[in-house]
């Protein structure tokens, strides 16, 4: 069985590319929903009458097996580390990436009434300006995490709380929807869980989702780095907090 220094060695060497969790498949495991965001993304780009637009595409591996894609398609993406990846992932596809700054990573510098379909997996967005982009009649795709999403996490480590926007929640995003002139279609949310099964994927998590503690760094964490991997050792999970919610929302033909 791997030892603590084993598990730090394989999650400080293992890449993180995108928002590709592969590495830790079976590892850290989050429970199910019961909607699935990506077969519901699938059917609205395949019954696009126009371009389709995917805010936040990471590093644009999960847009791309949602194709094909109708011409003029796009993405957007604000997380520099991730802006060179998504475009080498979506230019054969057709899709053209975005990128913008992380400041103003909510600002669309696209036209308006252009898209037949936006998605949104996991990224902030405002309202209106998903409004203004939209064309008559379509359709706005969201799946959002709760702002307490992973805090279990972050007490048991006694870091910081994430450094993620607060009242993220499915009440005031989807009045927001609708105070920007649209239509919402549906609207769902849940408490899914997430378990890790280890410390080398703790650590490895922590590294990729790099906002949940902030100042994450093995070496600064040590002692409680060391009492979880200790808990594990002894058989046990440790299970986490998840929210999420689901929002779909139109805008109005005419």
């Amino acid at each position: 069985m791997p030892g603590y220094d084993d598990h730090v060695r394989w999650a400080l060497s293992t890449a993180v590319e995108g928002f590709d969790f592969t590495p830790v498949a079976g590892r850290v495991i989050d429970g199910p929903l019961p909607w699935d965001y990506r077969a519901l993304a699938r059917r609205a780009v395949a019954e696009a009458t126009g371009p389709v637009l995917d805010l936040g595409t990471g590093g644009g591996e999960f847009l791309a097996g949602l194709g094909p894609f109708p011409p003029g398609s796009a993405a957007t993406e604000g997380w520099p580390p991730n802006v060179h990846l998504a475009r080498a992932t979506l230019a054969p596809h057709g899709v053209r990436l975005h990128a913008l700054p992380p400041e103003h990573a909510t600002r669309l510098p696209l036209p308006d009434a252009t898209f037949a379909v936006v998605l949104d997996r996991h990224e902030d967005y405002d309202p209106a300006e998903v409004a203004r982009v939209l064309a008559p009649g379509g359709v706005f795709l969201t799946q959002q995490v709760g702002s307490t999403d992973g805090t279990r996490l972050n007490g048991a480590l006694g870091g910081p709380g994430p450094d993620v926007p607060e009242g993220v929640a499915l009440a005031p995003f989807a009045a927001g929807l609708t105070r920007a002139g649209l239509n919402v279609e549906r609207a769902e949310e849940h408490e899914q869980g997430r378990t890790f099964t280890d410390i080398g994927a703790v650590i490895w998590y922590l590294r990729m989702v790099a906002w949940q503690i902030p100042d994450f760094d093995v070496a600064r964490y040590d002692a409680p780095l060391r009492g979880l991997h200790a808990a594990f050792e002894r058989g046990e999970q440790f299970r986490d907090v998840a929210p999420r919610f689901v929002l779909a929302a139109r805008r109005p033909a005419r």
